[in-house]
């Protein structure tokens, strides 16, 4: 999907974006304005290293998502409590063809969510070709009837980010009852907070805790078309490079960088 046709598809949010409003979001003491969210699980990234207990190395595969996807060591870093995964150009693994490599990470099999909220907050480069996103998918279920949840893709050097769902349903043409997704628009300059409230009846998607995008259940249900309710979802961090959507890659912008400053899961109080 091309840019141009994505805005056809997803209505734009159109909202006051304050300057810098990502920055105020600051790491220690943030939390969801809404109280009723209680803190049940988070990684901060303030070890020395990535907790491969919690996450493993996502792998190659052929979708533009992970078609340069390597487990290659600089691609991956601990830095002044962030976590870094970076987009570079492949000059030293001449047993590798892909002419970039690219970082991403993945909680499949060991690190699962089911209903409640999930927050990234985060901070990218900008660069041709650039995708980095933050999504989720359901554990042990096929792609699409098992779902995924985005709650950021950021395409080259936009103002705006894409928060979208897929499902056996959307797959098959149903984007717009009700509406797949939306943008909004962010400081790329700066970190913020994305961010996804998984009810039983609703998906509520959210950027630096203002509500961007609600996606409900359909009544009557319509086949494949919630299956978020009754599944666990993994997390993936993932700083891909080029594909059909994002476009060609300028290597002249390499090498580039995604920074999480932390992942948090939210339940709600009993």
């Amino acid at each position: 999907m091309n840019t141009i046709t994505a805005l056809l598809l997803f209505p734009v949010l159109l909202l006051a974006c304050t300057p810098g409003a990502g920055r105020n979001n600051q790491p220690g003491d943030w939390s969801p304005g809404d109280k009723s969210w209680v803190l049940s699980w988070s990684d901060e990234f303030n070890g020395e290293k990535i907790d491969w207990s919690i996450w493993s190395k996502t792998p190659r595969n052929r979708s533009d998502w992970n078609n340069t996807m390597s487990d290659a060591g600089e691609l991956y870093d601990i830095r002044e409590g962030k976590l870094i995964l970076r987009a570079i150009a492949n000059t030293a693994y001449s047993a590798d063809s892909s002419a970039y490599l690219t970082g991403g990470i993945w909680g499949k099999g060991k690190q699962n969510f089911t209903l409640g909220r999930v927050d990234v907050r985060a901070r990218f480069d900008s660069g041709g070709g650039f995708w980095p996103a933050i999504w989720m998918l359901g554990e042990e279920a096929p792609w699409p009837s098992g779902g995924e949840i985005d709650l950021m893709e950021h395409l080259n050097s936009d103002d705006i980010v894409y928060q979208t769902v897929h499902s056996g349903y959307t797959q098959a043409g149903n984007k717009t009852n009700p509406a797949a997704g939306a943008t909004a628009p962010i400081d790329k300059a700066a970190f913020n907070i994305y961010s996804v409230e998984v009810y039983p009846n609703e998906l509520v998607f959210l950027v630096n805790d203002r509500v961007t995008h609600r996606y409900p259940r359909l009544v009557p249900a319509a086949e494949n078309q919630f299956p978020f309710r009754d599944r666990d979802f993994y997390l993936i961090l993932s700083a891909q490079l080029g594909g059909n959507w994002v476009g060609a890659v300028n290597p002249d912008d390499l090498p580039l960088e995604m920074e999480i400053d932390w992942v948090r899961y939210y339940r709600k109080k009993e």
